[in-house]
């Protein structure tokens, strides 16, 4: 008898397993908890409203027995008909009947608790602004919501109106947002178009390694006066530096003085070496841009700062002769460029921390969100919009690349910034 042979090549799309399927029966369905089944049966439509009226129906049961079986007559818990009502599936609304139970003794209403518990959690209205956030317009929202017979509230006037009323309830949220229970070791400060007008956002980075968006202030440049007011409002909500904290910035002086101001001796600035580079580069001829940004790139490689500020410095003394402009450009600056070498942790956290591109990662995403408006009304729409993208993005951030060298960035800026001292009399 031949034997069968191996297959060979690539497996096709029916070969691959993606993993076993927990086929869930009907036991264990019934003994799973209520929260859990209710949000199982949230995602199906229109199995989920059959299943709905299964568990109310279920719970009426429990509460006055079964349906036209003859009741005792000292009963005090009984079936009382029922009201029209609606719950909250796939983002949109749809019409129930509502059973309702009635205490004959208390002569009073009995709430059923899988009503209350529908009612919990995210509403049709919180899965609206998602949407909406990620495209889809309000005049447009009817035709390309999920087509179920009988949904409630699709106008696009009404899609506009819930949306403005849980963006507010998100940018309420995100500026009162208690600051205090997250032990933060670096910031990043950037300021960045938004529309017309320019805002600044601090992300804060936490010793676990967890970037999380702080605040923002709608400001018409980066100065000095209104970043600082920003940074003490922050302090307010329970941002502390008194364990000392990085601050990343692009070398904005506006920045640079507010940071100094309000955080004082708190703090050590890592100026973005990819700016610096850059501007020093503008100053050059095009044929020369590309040579003179490989050797800064090759500069602050270096591993130790004697090392990278050498090189930094022959580079100096090059463009000394070449262009002044650009050799003075370089010396604007340049130690703040080089704070995670004097530190020693440039090895550990430099590709992460040298540059402010994890900032500038989040603005693109937030541009991706809030690009799809087409018409901006007034700054309170900005703010809401961009808001409700931050909060939106946050729980997608990954943690920086080296974050479990992040304690020995803590314990370099208390030594750089005298906090040691204070530290242990504490």
């Amino acid at each position: 008898m031949m034997k069968t042979l191996p297959k060979s090549g690539t497996k096709g799309k029916k070969e691959k397993v993606l993993g076993e399927v927990n086929i869930v029966n009907a036991v264990e369905y019934q003994e799973t908890a209520i929260d859990v089944r209710l949000e199982m049966i949230r995602s199906l439509i229109p199995l989920g409203l059959m299943h709905i009226q299964d568990e109310l129906e279920a719970e009426v049961t429990q509460l006055a027995g079964e349906r036209y079986q003859r009741q005792e007559a000292n009963r005090e818990v009984v079936r009382h008909g029922s009201n029209p009502g609606s719950i909250a599936l796939s983002g949109q609304r749809h019409p129930i009947r509502v059973p309702r139970v009635r205490n004959r003794k208390n002569n009073s209403e009995v709430p059923l608790q899988t009503m209350e518990r529908l009612r919990e959690g995210c509403t049709a209205d919180e899965v609206l602004m998602k949407r909406v956030l990620y495209g889809i317009s309000c005049r447009n929202y009817e035709a390309a919501a999920e087509a179920v017979p009988g949904a409630i509230g699709l106008s696009s006037s009404t899609v506009s109106r819930k949306f403005k009323t849980e963006a507010a309830k998100v940018l309420k949220e995100f500026q009162e947002r208690d600051l205090s229970d997250l032990d933060l070791v670096a910031l990043w400060l950037d300021g960045k178009s938004f529309v017309d007008d320019m805002m600044v956002v601090a992300l804060g980075l936490t010793l676990e390694g967890r970037k999380v968006p702080l605040g923002f202030v709608q400001t018409g440049s980066e100065n000095k006066a209104t970043i600082a007011a920003f940074l003490r409002e922050l302090e307010t909500r329970g941002l502390t530096t008194n364990q000392g904290i990085l601050v990343i910035i692009d070398g904005g002086k506006g920045l640079r003085a507010a940071v100094k101001q309000v955080f004082k001796q708190g703090c050590a600035i890592q100026r973005c070496q990819w700016h610096k580079r850059e501007n020093v580069v503008s100053y050059l001829p095009k044929n020369e841009q590309e040579t003179m940004r490989q050797q800064l790139q090759q500069a602050y490689k270096k591993a130790t700062y004697k090392e990278a500020k050498t090189a930094l410095m022959k580079i100096h003394v090059e463009l000394e002769k070449r262009n002044i402009s650009a050799a003075s450009s370089l010396s604007e600056g340049l130690e703040e460029t080089l704070t995670l070498h004097r530190l020693g942790v440039y090895e550990q956290l430099g590709t992460s921390l040298k540059t402010t591109n994890c900032i500038e990662s989040v603005m693109s995403r937030v541009e991706e969100i809030c690009g799809k408006v087409s018409h901006w009304k007034n700054s309170k729409q900005k703010h809401q919009w961009l808001a409700v993208a931050l909060m939106d993005i946050e729980p997608r951030l990954n943690r920086i690349r080296g974050y479990r060298n992040l304690p020995l960035l803590r314990e370099a800026i208390q030594h750089e910034c005298n906090l040691v001292g204070q530290q242990s009399v504490a």
